[in-house]
């Protein structure tokens, strides 16, 4: 167990995960609010002479990495990332999980397949017993109505992600449209992972199964974070 004592779960996971990182690092970097906080612990080592090199996985992302003075990378300027900070909307007790309420579940994925180690940073709402989505899904937009027939053929139901403050559904940084399939709970989520990434015009689904292997999962409570999965080194 870590002591912070702020109260804030999401910043005491945030700045923990902050601390398995080295001078010299490739680190991804994942997208959303607990992640920003690790980004803040991340631009205070820096200052003090720490030397990373980020590797964002969205847009919105790259913009608080660079408002931070967090130097950056792509994906195609690294071969090995070594070790990607991200954040999570559910996680199972054998570390599986549902990303994408921030519409960056495919770049998030590609980052993290590059990654040596995964670190997931959450509160404890986010763990579940079981899987229950609903599941983001990034379609290319041609196959749009052809995506939706075949998830609502394997039994689920089908909502476009509408915007906010914009007319129309969200579009991810990729340019592509987000449904998010609700199918209730999730028995088999590696085959329901497989089943959706194989339709035609699907880029990706929010289910990340195959990464249990290289996580660790912070879980950031009112003073304290437990560790779940690959413990410190």
């Amino acid at each position: 167990m870590t002591k912070s004592g702020n109260g804030n779960p999401k910043e005491n996971a945030g700045y923990k995960a902050a601390e398995y990182v080295r001078d010299g690092m490739i680190v991804g970097l994942g997208t959303g609010s607990t992640v920003a906080f690790t980004m803040d612990r991340l631009a205070e080592r820096i200052k003090g002479g720490l030397r990373i090199t980020g590797v964002p996985t969205s847009i919105q992302t790259a913009m608080k990495a660079r408002e931070r003075g967090i130097p950056l990378a792509s994906l195609d300027d690294v071969s090995q990332i070594d070790l990607t900070i991200d954040g999570a909307d559910q996680i199972d007790p054998s570390l599986m999980l549902i990303k994408g309420r921030g519409a960056a579940q495919v770049r998030e994925r590609c980052v993290a397949d590059a990654s040596k180690r995964l670190i997931i940073v959450a509160d404890s709402s986010k763990l579940c017993d079981q899987l229950s989505g609903p599941v983001p899904v990034e379609v290319i937009p041609f196959a749009l109505g052809h995506v939706t027939r075949k998830l609502e053929q394997m039994g689920g139901v089908v909502v476009v992600r509408d915007g906010v403050k914009k007319d129309g559904p969200v579009l991810s940084d990729n340019g592509n449209i987000i449904l998010d399939y609700h199918s209730g709970p999730i028995k088999d989520p590696q085959a329901l992972e497989s089943e959706i990434n194989n339709i035609p015009g699907v880029v990706g689904c929010g289910i990340m199964a195959e990464f249990s292997d290289i996580m660790t999962v912070i879980v950031g409570e009112n003073d304290d974070c437990r560790i779940l999965g690959i413990k410190e080194e």
